[in-house]
């Protein structure tokens, strides 16, 4: 999986991809092309 400088970029690269939140990671998700998967950001340890 490829981690992006931004995230923008990536929802605009296929039209079936959408962009999620989860636990403070932002995800790109894109069932047509899993290809276009992608992360932004990390689980903070305490």
């Amino acid at each position: 999986m490829q981690v992006l400088s931004s995230l923008k970029s990536a929802k605009t690269r296929h039209p079936g991809c959408k962009i999620v939140r989860r636990h403070g990671v932002v995800y790109v998700i894109c069932k047509e092309n899993p290809r276009f998967k992608a992360r932004q950001g990390g689980k903070k340890k305490r």
